[in-house]
């Protein structure tokens, strides 16, 4: 009797690879912390974020992320992988390469970006490895919900003012027109 043939392993790279040069946006899972959403480039099998002043929002990272990828037709979850940190500095050999990479990928840029992103942001090389935590024919059961982040922003009333008062129409307490007749 001949053993099933085994599956062979997964290129984690390629598949990422094929996602990500189809999607602007990625998640960036931070242990302990929420899913944060980042555009990015996609280069050299390496997600490049950058983050500061003018940019994108993004926490300080540990040395290992879960990265999300998600389809850009249905928005639907494509691929959760695990991910190393490392941040390239100005004068690292890896700068030009992530740098090039982003201000192709970066919309509305200025002439100034280079030296702004040496001098106030963060350029991050995000590295996949291992096996998909998550993958076509292996989601998990989980609706992955989370909370809102907390944020400073509230309401004053629970309804919105409006100058003058809501319009008569809108309120159900206009008169019909004198011009309609009942059926």
């Amino acid at each position: 009797m001949t053993e099933p043939a085994a599956t062979p392993p997964v290129n984690v790279t390629a598949l990422f690879a094929e996602g990500a040069s189809k999607s602007a946006l990625v998640w960036v899972d931070v242990p302990g912390d929420r899913a944060w959403p980042v555009w990015h480039a996609w280069a050299d099998d390496t997600v490049y974020v950058v983050s500061g002043p003018g940019e994108q929002e993004l926490p300080w990272l540990p040395a290992e992320v879960g990265i999300v990828l998600r389809s850009k037709d249905s928005g639907g979850r494509l691929l959760r992988v695990r991910a190393t940190v490392r941040e390239v500095a100005p004068d690292s050999e890896g700068w030009q390469a992530a740098t090039t990479a982003l201000a192709a990928a970066r919309l509305n840029a200025t002439d100034d970006l280079l030296t702004r992103w040496a001098q106030e942001c963060t350029v991050r090389a995000l590295q996949p490895f291992g096996e998909p935590l998550e993958s076509p024919g292996r989601y998990s059961r989980s609706s992955h919900s989370a909370p809102p982040p907390a944020t400073p922003a509230t309401t004053a009333r629970w309804k919105p003012w409006h100058f003058r008062g809501r319009p008569r129409r809108r309120r159900g307490t206009r008169p019909p027109d004198e011009g309609q007749q009942d059926g």
